[in-house]
């Protein structure tokens, strides 16, 4: 069973806040997930009033919780485009011929 939010210690609590309030980056051209564009970082720490000690903890936190999105959002599309490359490969080859002699 998936672990609750509030099951983790604050300082992860906090990081999956601040993680969610991040935009996400999408490569237009493939479609893959790049992850979060980091440049609002320090204006929502700086918002929230989180206190420059807990900052890089929090930072260290939301970074590993990045890397295993981006990893699982990967193969998710790595699945999907194999999926789809072995539709079309099976879709091309029911051929039939109406051949009359």
């Amino acid at each position: 069973m998936p672990l609750e939010v509030s099951e983790f210690p604050e300082d992860v609590q906090v990081a999956f806040f601040m993680h969610d309030l991040l935009s996400d980056r999408w490569d237009g051209m493939s479609g893959y997930y790049l992850g979060k564009d980091w440049t609002q970082c320090q204006h929502l720490f700086e918002l929230y009033d989180i206190e420059k000690r807990d900052r890089t903890n929090i930072l260290y936190f939301m970074k590993m919780y990045e890397a295993q999105l981006v990893t699982t959002k990967a193969e998710e599309a790595d699945r999907k485009r194999k999926a789809d490359e072995r539709k079309q490969q099976t879709a091309g080859k029911n051929y039939t011929h109406n051949v009359r002699g």
